[in-house]
């Protein structure tokens, strides 16, 4: 058995990111009002409509997962108390319940965990405090909350912009900006929520800035052309895109569900987990499962290039070859060549910038061997009892690995971010 330790500190970069986020936040919402207000004055109440559609979508989603998040780790040991030291705005006495259960009824359930980790931030890097455990803990919530409202909103937002600017035929220069920004702030955040799971795998050597480059670039020549080519086909049938969607979407959602997903801790919660996977398949590829990743990627893939060809090649004969003679060429080339780019950099990542697993003798001996559990248990607190959080094998092979079980000391392992470390053994693979 060896010994390790594994304390997520929080730093100065940290709150910032914290900082950032909340702003971000605010400043969408309040864009995503104005876009909302520019359509229902133009007389564009459809458009106003949908777009006002997905931002309900999306902020009940992200509600659902905070609400659900918020009842599991109130019966966590030593949660209570420490969200409540000092931090009244988002975790405190079991008797706030309801007000938190209001609070989330009212759609700001992920505003004030915005509001808490800046908090519990604050009182950790400024004033020197205790609790940068919890303050990560916080954090990492946050990036999957983010993650999920980026593919929850923003994505569907961009398709509608894009749809928008080829059914008028005409896009002002703002409009062009506001589409190149939206699709880089997406595989942005897939970068950084990526980064924020690496946390959760000491084996692994840490993400430099070059490789998390590399990786912004594939997600962003790989989710561009796809929400490009669905805009396409919209333009063309906008009543067949619902069709589409509605057709592959259950689809993912039953093969999340094949795959064996544990995520939450109820089956309901379990099952809203699902359905938004199935909407971030919809756009872009993500590893919810341990084993055989890379059999699930090329499918995911394979059909994805099947699925865009078939969405360019209905835009290609159903266009009004007149209006369209400007850009048409251009695209039916450049969206295939963009995708082929992505996974050309995907491949380029994993053979040369993706962070490898360190794993000592004993370790290798145990793989070796076939035993099932590895342990790493972090010397002991005094006073501190312990407990166990789960941390799947990493699985850099397609075949299973054994599960690494972390034992942390006392009110470290109490806040051990259990859902987000079995997703980061899932997702960095």
């Amino acid at each position: 058995m060896e010994n390790a330790t594994f304390h997520p500190t929080y730093t100065w970069l940290d709150f910032v990111f914290s900082v950032i986020g909340v702003c971000t936040f605010l400043f969408d919402v309040v864009s995503d009002l104005w876009v909302a207000k520019e359509f229902y004055i133009h007389g564009d109440f459809m458009w106003f409509g949908v777009l006002v559609g997905f931002m309900l979508m999306s902020s009940v989603v992200v509600q659902l997962f905070s609400w659900f998040w918020l009842k599991y780790d109130r019966h966590l040991s030593d949660f209570e108390s420490q969200a409540s030291s000092g931090n009244t705005v988002l975790f405190s006495e079991a008797r706030r319940l309801k007000l938190l259960l209001l609070l989330h009824l009212c759609h700001l359930g992920y505003f004030i965990r915005h509001v808490s980790a800046i908090w519990q931030g604050f009182r950790v890097w400024w004033r020197g405090e205790c609790g940068s455990e919890f303050a990560v803990y916080l954090t990492h919530d946050l990036s999957m909350l983010r993650l999920i409202e980026t593919f929850c909103e923003s994505a569907p937002q961009l398709t509608l912009m894009m749809y928008i600017i080829l059914r008028n035929n005409h896009a002002r220069i703002v409009q062009c900006v506001s589409v190149v920004a939206s699709t880089t702030s997406i595989a942005w955040m897939v970068v950084d929520y990526h980064r924020s799971l690496r946390s959760f795998l000491p084996d692994k050597d840490k993400q430099g800035w070059l490789s998390s480059l590399v990786y912004f670039f594939w997600n962003l020549f790989l989710i561009g052309p796809r929400v490009a080519a669905i805009a396409l086909f919209a333009s063309v049938g906008p009543s067949y895109i619902v069709a589409h969607f509605l057709f592959l979407w259950p689809s993912f959602v039953i093969w999340a569900w094949r795959q064996g997903t544990d995520f939450m801790d109820s089956i309901g919660g379990e099952w809203l987990y699902r359905a938004t996977i199935g909407l971030i398949w919809y756009f872009s590829w993500f590893n919810v499962a341990e084993g055989h990743t890379r059999s699930r990627s090329s499918i995911y893939h394979t059909f994805i290039i099947t699925d865009t060809g078939i969405l360019l090649a209905t835009w290609w004969f159903y266009r009004d070859a007149e209006t369209t003679q400007s850009y048409a060429i251009s695209l039916i080339i450049s969206i295939p060549l963009c995708y082929v780019l992505g996974l050309m950099i995907k491949v380029l990542y994993y053979c040369c910038f993706h962070p490898k697993l360190w794993r000592s003798a004993n370790f290798r001996k145990c793989l070796e061997g076939g035993e099932p559990h590895v342990f790493l248990q972090a010397d002991g607190a005094s006073g501190g009892g312990e407990t166990d959080s789960v941390l799947q094998g990493d699985g850099d092979s397609d075949g299973v690995t054994p599960h690494i079980v972390i034992q942390a000391s006392g009110a470290s392992s109490q806040r051990f971010n259990k859902r987000m470390s079995q997703h980061a053994a899932n997702f960095y693979k």
